[in-house]
């Protein structure tokens, strides 16, 4: 059973500063096409480094701690209960970090669409998916991390 207060952690990072435990209480309760993990966040870590979602749209609702939201305006501490949305495109560029001396904890609701396509502002990099973000990656998935670089290639390049 799915449980914001009690989750079932399903997933683990820990590579400094993006550590954290995961519950993806969304697949948990059986959703299909909305998705639902609380993050827990140890002090001094970060959800994932600054991105864009350009075709899914996010909501983030803080269950304890005061994170700190980072977005492409600047930054702001966030308080209990606090609710955030972060629509598809620049507008909704985001980095969760825990600045404190506590866990934080996150529930972070999301559309599930697929393909997307993920921006990194910071490292210049380009994440393209043929499945949504979180799911289970089937064989056939096209997934592509790249920084693009000056070059690009022709449209009808190596085409026959």
């Amino acid at each position: 059973m799915a449980n914001v207060f009690e989750p079932n952690w399903d997933e683990e990072q820990d590579r400094p500063p993006f550590s954290w435990l995961r519950a993806r209480l969304g697949r948990q309760a059986g959703s299909d096409r909305l998705g639902a993990s609380v993050f827990e966040l140890p002090p001094g870590s970060s959800s994932f480094p600054l991105h864009i979602h350009h075709a899914n749209e996010e909501l983030l609702v803080v269950i304890s701690g005061q994170p700190t939201l980072r977005t492409l305006n600047g930054e702001r501490q966030l308080e209990e209960g606090e609710l955030v949305a972060f629509p598809p495109g620049r507008s909704g560029a985001h980095r969760v970090d825990n600045r404190g001396g506590q866990p934080v904890r996150v529930l972070i609701v999301s559309t599930m669409i697929a393909p997307e396509v993920n921006e990194y502002p910071d490292s210049g990099k380009v994440w393209v998916r043929t499945l949504p973000p979180g799911a289970p990656q089937p064989e056939e998935a096209v997934d592509i991390l790249v920084r693009p670089g000056d070059e690009r290639a022709d449209y009808l390049d190596g085409e026959a």
